[in-house]
């Protein structure tokens, strides 16, 4: 048949019949095969497109970050991927960084992500002072968190993190974090009551984080939403699945393959969260939505100030310059954000602070004198907002723990345009710059001694002879941390209350036989310590107090 004739012929057929040819002619071998080679070609366009992209970008990153020092690598492709360790050897090799380039390097994690790594004063300034307008947060750090915390203060960027912001500052002033004291005592008493009990045990040998986490998880439920969980001494759904959301982050930042999310939540873990965070997110929807209908409800006659009581009630009632407040889902982020944000960097900072004192007991019995004296002649042991003024030498003990053991090791920031730093290096837009806050607080071009723990560097004629970003551990800038005042009056309230009340002593690790002298460090979202900070503790009872103050 000719050509001419086929084409008669086809025509010639209903439209039924002339589909269902063609569906035979394609699904046929030979149709089937020229299918899958279509699919196969145009997918390996997009591979090589992709990778060439990629390469691309990570030439252009390499040349432009060329400025910067760039520690040894394996090779040009896979740059320093897997050189960075959250062990004790991990830390090491910042020491090294830091010895090595004194204030900042190039680091490549393959041909992914590219940072700045920096350590000095004089560079991290000009980066944690820049505007927030230019300022983002990127998503290799802090993007795990985002299915968690939602679009809340720590993660939003731009106007909406300013909004935020400035609807947010009123629920750490000075005259609510007075409310808040109480509550740190409360829950500092729970603890010690434990401790009381375990002593009478003969137990003296006691791990710190198991139980300061608890309480600073307590203390924080009681602030945030008025809420006794009773967690230091019973189980709750909801404590529990806070922990297993920060020990899952950490996992899933550990494991490259994990950060892409339609890998991770296919896996055990990723279904694990899911469960978790449902668990959370129910249980502060349900508090939201109980106390605004509550505030709804109440009488005219009941004024503002009469209603707030914890960090919920503030920003329920807070309103923008146009009157808007903030909508349920974004109190909720909020409510979430203040549990994990404040809940283990405050139990860290408590372990690593009482760990110091332990270490250096000259140190411990001058901050004991101070709150003993303070607390002379009151018939209970309790401190007050106005008491935190009058421990000076105390304080100075926690701000120098904060930079030994600063509870957060680093930051990172993105930023929308060229960052000019000192000795006209640049670093171009889109890099991740990673503030090393460990680097800068043990960095010996900044600190002598930075290894060693004196807290007289905190004298304020020493502080002002300082780089004013030389201490950061809570960042600097716009966006630093909201509730760093909350945080300090925590750390001194539940100090002074444990001095008053037990002699501290480094203890034995039961697992590896060893004392807490020669602790690991465990840098995690926190700092924490391989296999626990372990301490002995001795009750202080009034009489061997008095014959300690006879000394």
């Amino acid at each position: 048949m000719t050509v001419t004739g086929m084409l008669h012929h086809l025509l010639s057929l209903p439209p039924s019949s002339l589909l269902l040819g063609g569906l035979s002619q394609v699904l046929s071998w030979t149709g089937l095969y020229q299918a899958l080679l279509v699919i196969v070609m145009a997918l390996g366009a997009l591979v090589i497109f992709w990778t060439v992209k990629l390469l691309a970008r990570h030439a252009w990153y390499i040349h432009r970050l060329s400025c910067f020092s760039k520690p040894h690598t394996h090779s040009w492709l896979i740059g320093h991927l897997g050189q960075m360790q959250n062990t004790e050897e991990g830390l090491h090799q910042v020491d090294d960084l830091v010895q090595t380039y004194t204030h900042s390097c190039s680091w490549f994690l393959g041909p992914f992500y590219h940072l700045v790594r920096l350590f000095h004063p004089d560079y991290v300034k000009p980066l944690l002072m820049a505007p927030a307008s230019i300022t983002v947060k990127d998503e290799l750090f802090y993007g795990h968190l985002r299915p968690w915390l939602g679009q809340s203060l720590l993660l939003s960027n731009g106007e909406e993190w300013s909004r935020r912001r400035r609807l947010l500052t009123p629920a750490f002033h000075f005259d609510i974090l007075k409310i808040y004291v109480a509550m740190f005592n409360t829950s500092a008493n729970t603890m010690h009551n434990k401790w009381q009990r375990l002593l009478a045990e003969g137990k003296t040998n006691i791990e710190m984080f198991k139980y300061v986490s608890l309480m600073t998880l307590d203390s924080l439920l009681k602030c945030a939403f008025s809420y006794s969980s009773n967690c230091q001494e019973s189980t709750s759904e909801y404590v529990s699945a806070i922990v297993e959301l920060n020990d899952l982050i950490i996992d899933r930042r550990q494991r490259i393959l994990h950060h892409w999310d339609w890998l991770y939540w296919r896996t055990q873990q990723g279904r694990r969260f899911k469960k978790a965070i449902s668990i959370v997110h129910r249980f502060t929807r349900e508090v939201v939505q109980q106390r605004r209908a509550l505030i709804s409800q109440q009488s005219d006659c009941i004024t503002a100030q009469q209603r707030r009581k914890d960090f919920v009630d503030i920003i329920l009632l807070s309103k923008d310059e146009d009157g808007q407040g903030l909508t349920d889902e974004e109190i909720q982020a909020e409510a979430n954000t203040f549990m994990f944000a404040g809940h283990d960097t405050t139990a860290s900072a408590l372990c690593w602070t009482l760990y110091n004192l332990a270490s250096n007991a000259q140190y411990q019995e001058k901050c004991r004198k101070e709150v003993m004296d303070l607390m002379r002649g009151r018939d209970v042991q309790e401190i007050e907002w106005d008491d935190l003024t009058s421990l000076p030498f105390t304080t100075m003990c926690i701000r120098e723990t904060l930079r030994l053991h600063s509870p957060v090791l680093a930051v990172t920031r993105q930023y929308t345009q060229d960052m000019e730093l000192p000795e006209n290096r640049m670093v171009p837009k889109g890099t991740i710059c990673l503030v090393s806050i460990y680097g800068t607080h043990r960095n010996p071009a900044v600190w002598n001694n930075p290894n060693e723990f004196y807290p007289l560097r905190f004298d304020p004629a020493n502080a002002r002879k300082r780089s004013s970003h030389a201490f950061i551990p809570f960042s600097s800038g716009p966006r630093n941390c909201i509730g760093q005042k909350f945080a300090l009056a925590e750390l001194r309230v539940v100090v002074a209350l444990t001095l008053l009340r037990f002699r501290l002593t480094l203890g034995v690790n039961p697992n590896l036989g060893a004392t807490s002298g020669a602790v690991r460090r465990l840098p995690q979202v926190v700092l924490h310590a391989e296999g626990g900070l372990w301490l002995q503790l001795e009750p202080l009872t009034p009489t061997n107090m008095e014959e300690q103050l006879d000394e």
